[in-house]
């Protein structure tokens, strides 16, 4: 178990820096990942508008779920399933329709996953949206990384409870245990989120990748203003990929779906 702790943790541990410093780039990677899309929340165009490669983690069943999926895709970013999951704390309402809760049976676990997956076209993966009570199930977990896999899809652990039990499961399925190492976000401010940006470029400098995670919405206007700025002046020392590029180069992750997907 700790050794397994350790590799998932190999974004801060070293697992996956020596994988990556294996892998055909030598670049300093940063993977931004954009919660909360789906809902026309502010910042969703400015998001959508960036001159590098995002990714897009898109909630289904909401108004926009296939315009802003199909927009991200034509314009080159990767796109992944914002799947609602309950939390320990926190208002139901935030979860948005077709949620993860830890009274459902397991059939209806897979079924809700395998009609999200169908809701957000193009997508690629699925990280958690809130699930700080969830990703520490190891049951329901279970049942939501096979479906994952059986569609072709990889799992990003949102990181919401260091509890989590998604990279030990991860690598007990060969699938690759990403995980988000720092939230841009958790304060809005720009001052702030500028600090954790150059923050997780350092990280990618020294780590060779970092995976972080912004949101649209109520810091929306804010995250995107201060990714927009930064671009300029980071590109030269880190390159601004997808997650789906890092899960294949570190984790040489290939989607191998057994059951098919309408979500092309």
């Amino acid at each position: 178990m700790a050794l397994l702790i350790v590799f998932y943790a190999g974004i801060s541990a070293g697992g996956p820096t020596a994988a990556a410093s294996e892998s055909t780039s030598n670049h300093k990677r940063l993977a931004i990942i954009i919660d909360d899309v789906g809902n026309d929340m502010k910042g969703t165009a400015e998001i959508l508008a960036m001159p590098v490669k995002l990714t897009v983690a898109v909630m289904p069943f909401l108004p926009t779920t296939k315009k802003d999926a199909i927009a991200a895709h034509e314009k080159g970013m990767d796109v992944i399933v914002h799947m609602p999951m309950e939390p320990k704390k926190g208002r139901p309402e935030w979860l948005g329709p077709g949620a993860i809760t830890s009274n459902l049976t397991d059939e209806e676990v897979r079924s809700r996953v395998e009609k999200a997956i169908d809701d957000v076209p193009h997508a690629i993966g699925m990280n958690n949206h809130m699930g700080s009570k969830i990703t520490s199930d190891k049951r329901i977990m279970s049942i939501v990384l096979d479906v994952c896999k059986e569609r072709g899809l990889f799992f990003v652990d949102s990181r919401t409870n260091f509890r989590s039990v998604v990279g030990e499961l991860a690598i007990s399925k060969n699938m690759p245990p990403v995980g988000n190492d720092i939230f841009l976000d958790d304060q809005n401010s720009k001052q702030h989120i500028r600090k954790q940006l150059d923050l997780a470029a350092q990280r990618a400098i020294d780590k060779d990748i970092c995976v972080v995670i912004g949101h649209v919405g109520h810091s929306g206007m804010n995250t995107s203003a201060v990714i927009r700025e930064s671009v300029s002046r980071l590109q030269n020392q880190v390159q601004f990929v997808g997650i789906g590029d890092l899960v294949r180069d570190v984790w040489q992750w290939q989607s191998a779906p057994t059951l098919p997907t309408d979500n092309k």
